[in-house]
């Protein structure tokens, strides 16, 4: 079954995608992640950095947006760029061997002009035996910062 999910989240902003269980046996894969500016054709160059993450950001930044995929709470990231005299791109990475069944957050920044980004996301769901659903709850307790468990 894909679950499908899609907003619009300010600069600075933070959703969550609400995916836990009272039992942890459905497990979710990043089937689709795509982001689209909110001001097509505006005249300041916009550079949205939208993020999904396995925990809560705690502190959320509205520009200076760093990726590292050494992170092992990041799920994907995509980037939309559009400037005065450029035409938009938009570059998206996806650890797609990742499978997960807790609640995972979208964040977004916006490095040029504060602009809100549209988001859209598919969801692959499967079943998860007690061995995977243990090392998926694993991994996610193991992410979360101190204080936060």
């Amino acid at each position: 079954m894909i679950k499908t999910f899609r907003g619009l989240i300010v600069n600075g902003g933070q959703d969550t995608i609400v995916l836990h269980t009272n039992d942890g046996s459905t497990g979710y894969k990043i089937v689709k992640f795509e982001i689209f500016g909110n001001k097509p054709g505006i005249s300041n160059p916009v550079e949205n950095i939208v993020k999904i993450l396995k925990v809560k950001e705690t502190t959320l930044i509205t520009s200076g947006a760093e990726i590292d995929f050494s992170d092992q709470k990041l799920l994907g990231v995509a980037l939309w760029t559009m400037g005065e005299t450029t035409y938009s791109q938009d570059t998206t990475v996806v650890f797609d061997g990742e499978v997960f069944n807790q609640d995972i957050y979208i964040t977004n920044t916006d490095n040029a002009a504060s602009e809100a980004c549209n988001y859209y996301l598919e969801l692959e769901q499967v079943k998860l035996d007690l061995g995977e659903n243990t090392v998926a709850t694993l991994k996610n307790i193991r992410n979360l910062e101190p204080g936060q468990i």
